[in-house]
This record gives C-alpha cells, structure tokens and sequence, in this order.
C-alpha cells in the first residue's frame, strides 16, 4: 500500500462543497486552520454531523479530526446509498443544510438511497425542505435524473431552537447526469406556496397568505398558497411559523424564496433575559417580504434563483464530457465559491460571459465525464 497523498485545504469556507467534490473526484482531503482564529475553534456540530452523515451511506470512508476540531484528514469511500437509514442532523443547522450534499451523492451510490433526517425543517438561514420539494428535485430531473425513486416527504415540522421535524429523502441512482443548454427563464405563468404553523394558531398562516397574495394579484391571477398546520407530535418541539413560494415560469423554471419564523436559538439570544425577549415578526410583515424577496429574484433573471446556483453548476460540472451553457442572474458569493471548488477538485472551468441586454450572466462549460462506477449493471 502506498502513502495516501492528500489534497492540502485550509479554513472552514465551502466544507460541504469540499466534502462532496472530494467524494465523487475520490480526492483524499486534508483541512487544517479550521477556525484557528475564532472564540470556539475547530468544526462545528453541524459539520461533525455531514461526516457522520457521509460515513453512514459509504463504505471504507475515514475520517479522522484532531482533539482540537482544527484538522480533518477525509478520505472517501464508495457510496452505497441503501434503505433504512437514519440521522439525526441535531438543531445547529436545518435539515436543508444535509440534503444538498445527499442529493448529489446520493445519485452516484451503489443503490438508491431512502434516508429519514431529524431536526430543523425551516428556519431563516438554510433552504427550508418545501424549497426542496418544490424547486430543487424539478431542477435534478432536468439533469435526466429520473422522477421515480426522487422524493422528498414532510413526516412532522421543526423549527428552532428544539427542532423535532422529521423528513424521508428518496433518491435514485444514475449511471451519468445529462448534459444541458437551459438559457430561457420564461415569464412566470404562476405562482404557488405553502405555510405552515407549528404550536401556534393556523390563523397565522392566513396572515401570511393574505399579505403575500396582496403583492401578487396586481401582476399575475393565478395564485395559489396552500396551508399546513401541524398540530401535537407533528408540529415538532417549538413554536413557529413560515412561508415557502415558488415562481413557475412558461419554460419550466421555478423560482423560490422561503423563511420561517421562530424563538432564536439559545446561543444567539443570551444577551437576554426571557421577558426581554425581543418578539416574533407578525405573520403578515413576512407574507409580504418573502413575496417581495421572490419578486427580485424573478427580476434578477437567469432560470434558477440565486440559492439554487451553486448546485446548478455543480451540476452542469458533473454531466458527461459534453457542452452545458446556462443563464443565471447576478453571480452570488456561494456561486463564484462554487466555480472556484469546481475548478480545485475537477480541473474544470466555465466560461463566463456577462450578457448586457438582461443583465444575467452565461455559462458554458464541458462536463468532466464522471460516472456511477459502482452502480450494479442490471
């Protein structure tokens, strides 16, 4: 057996994203000066959490942190995905921050994956897991990822700071992604959301509708908000409320934006006491702020929203050696960091051009040809 050479990473930016290239690439990864700087240094709970996550669905994977959480050595393993699984993702980050990196692995896995994630379902930070559903599975199959076997069910919701949602991830297994040219946005033909509630009156989620439906009926009629109040073990340990909307455009595209609404989570709120507890945003200030929120991301173009962008090119990264050219709005951070990953672990780089007329920008590229190697040959 020879020396297992390791690609060198410093700092915490970009974990997920690394973690993920580095298994699909089988890019043995050593991270040191993880938060070397901050008041508590080293990994976090949510991060010790992923690769507890990533040991559980593949074999042979080694993860090693030193006492100090400030170096991580990951060496990958082959994915096999499986039935009947399970993980508790704990309540530092939303279940959102998980399914990301599940998703894509979960693709190239020996067998499909079926996994049920306990914790946050939304919270303001994180996609919440309507957003999921709603946007980014339609946004998998565009990559010829099949809709059986794709799913994504809300068992109980979760808000912070105690969590207590529940969700079963489905995901099917491909020999390779397809390639795409996805440039026209469309107009938005409609829009459609869901509320909930949780341990608070449903008449909150009306509130939210109300206000929401108030932006969009002067620009577009149909207009749909479904509610889903959750009530004893299913609205989960805390109290909270929350809206998710998605955009359906003429070409297929959706467009989203989300947030929820609880207590914070104890750490952030030790500055004080219990009575001066700062209260909850009321129920319509958010229906018309995410509404608003939606509306600037529809304006900024491009076919995916700016959340969405950083898995469009991770996407488009691991097609097959063929030609991807995409449309997106304004580069986020999370998307240039992307790019940046992309071309670390792939050696692969888009070329970008900004096109003036809509103020979005193009990106072509060429796949690098990964395969499901361990998928079984029926």
């Amino acid at each position: 057996m020879g020396k297992t050479a390791y690609k060198r990473l410093k700092g915490s930016q970009s974990f997920r994203q690394r973690l993920v290239l580095a298994t699909l690439s089988s890019t043995p990864i050593l991270i040191e000066d993880i938060r070397t700087d901050e008041t508590w240094p080293g990994l976090q709970k949510h991060e010790v959490s992923l690769l507890r996550l990533l040991e559980k669905i593949s074999d042979d994977c080694v993860v090693e942190i030193n006492e100090t959480g400030t170096k991580l050595k990951y060496k990958p393993g082959i994915i096999m995905g499986g039935k009947h699984l399970s993980h508790d993702c704990g309540v530092s980050r939303s279940i959102g921050y998980f399914l990301e990196p599940l998703l894509l692995l979960g693709l190239f896995g020996k067998k499909p994956l079926t996994i049920r994630l306990k914790g946050i379902t939304n919270d303001p930070k994180d996609p919440s897991v309507d957003t999921f559903r709603s946007t980014t599975l339609p946004i998998l199959k565009r990559f010829g990822v099949p809709s059986e076997g794709l799913d994504l069910k809300i068992e109980s919701r979760g808000v912070p700071p105690n969590g207590g949602g529940e969700v079963v991830l489905a995901v099917p297994i491909v020999q390779s992604l397809t390639a795409v040219t996805w440039m026209d946005e469309g107009m938005v033909k409609r829009i459609r959301g869901v509320t909930f509630s949780a341990r608070v009156s449903s008449q909150f989620e009306n509130s939210m509708i109300h206000a929401a439906r108030g932006v969009f009926n002067r620009l577009l009629p149909d207009v749909h908000i479904f509610t889903d109040h959750k009530a004893g073990p299913q609205a989960g340990n805390s109290p909270g409320y929350g809206i998710s909307l998605v955009a359906e455009t003429t070409s297929g595209c959706f467009i989203s934006a989300d947030t929820a609404i609880s207590r914070a989570r104890a750490e952030e709120t030790s500055d004080f006491t219990d009575d001066e507890k700062k209260d909850l945003m009321p129920p319509e200030n958010i229906g018309q702020q995410i509404a608003f929120s939606l509306l600037e991301e529809i304006e900024q173009g491009g076919v995916v929203d700016s959340t969405h962008q950083g898995l469009l090119f991770l996407l488009c990264a691991l097609c097959p050696q063929d030609f991807s050219k995409i449309r997106v709005g304004k580069l986020s951070q999370h998307g240039i960091e992307t790019l940046r990953n992309i071309r670390e672990f792939l050696a692969l780089k888009f070329v970008i051009k900004p096109d003036p007329n809509t103020g979005t920008v193009i990106l072509k590229c060429i796949g690098s040809g990964l395969k499901n190697l361990s998928r079984k040959v029926s």
